[in-house]
């Protein structure tokens, strides 16, 4: 009768979202109850905001630590039922395994000469340099994608270095007649957090025209098309043109032939008179 199969997430460090499934001995009717608390916390909290689908049970509820310490405290969990019939289930976890960021937001393209440049907003919620981001991006006329692994980059100031994080980074060597598709995600960093979620993909976008592959194909079709016939045509005229220019010289020996076979028809002509 216990939940079975209890799964939590704490996304963007903001809220927590926790789903289980009702145990295979319970009624149909069963209602469960999540308590969650962690040391700090004077007393142990309900979470109200249920939901249920297909079979699921869903519950949220805001979670944040009154004071950043590492380690986060361990968060501890009850679920129980409605009735002493219902087996309760305890866990505890550690909430740095469940982070999960929120989904890279305002991403904006530009593209100067050969080079497209990605820039994306970064989370709030999160202390600095605890994230780093993947850019996925392929050609449109292309199946491959291509992934850029975005940590930091380093600025170097007098005798040392120092690192700032990055929420943009660029694509130089494109090809100016493609399409360019992109999209971001966020990942903790493992010395931050022991989680291994990431952020859901932002939306894609694109940048850069797609040649049009009819209209390729329309050009290989006409253009050899069209030098033939102007081909064909410039023939035909210069041989007309030369006629003018350079009529032809008459053959001799059909000039005699012609006189020759006019004297023959005379002389037989007479003969007959």
């Amino acid at each position: 009768t216990a939940a079975v199969d209890l799964s939590c997430v704490w996304h963007n460090l903001e809220y927590m979202v926790c789903r289980w499934r009702p145990g295979e001995n319970a009624s149909s009717d069963t209602n469960y109850t999540l308590f969650y608390w962690f040391d700090g916390l004077k007393n142990h909290k309900k979470c109200n905001n249920y939901s249920m689908h297909q079979g699921i049970f869903v519950c949220i509820f805001n979670l944040s630590f009154p004071k950043v310490t590492n380690p986060y405290p361990t968060i501890r969990i009850l679920i129980r039922g409605d009735s002493e019939e219902i087996r309760p289930v305890c866990a505890s976890e550690n909430p740095t395994t469940l982070v999960k960021p929120a989904t890279p937001r305002q991403v904006t393209l530009s593209k100067i000469n050969d080079e497209i440049y990605v820039e994306w907003s970064e989370s709030d919620t999160f202390p600095e340099n605890c994230l780093f981001y993947e850019v996925e991006y392929h050609n449109g006329d292309l199946d491959t994608t291509q992934i850029i692994k975005v940590i930091f980059h380093y600025l170097q100031l007098t005798d040392f270095f120092s690192y700032v994080e990055n929420n943009y980074t660029s694509i130089p060597s494109v090809d100016p007649n493609s399409r360019y598709i992109f999209k971001v995600r966020a990942k903790p960093k493992p010395e931050c957090y022991s989680s291994k979620l990431c952020s859901d993909w932002s939306e894609e976008k694109s940048i850069g025209e797609k040649t049009d592959s009819t209209f390729h194909f329309v050009l290989i079709i006409i253009i050899p098309l069209t030098v033939a016939v102007s081909t064909i045509i410039l023939l035909v005229y210069l041989k007309r043109l030369k006629i003018l220019i350079l009529p032809p010289i008459p053959d001799p020996r059909e000039i005699l032939k012609r006189m020759f076979g006019e004297q023959n028809e005379d002389s037989q002509v007479s003969k007959k008179l």
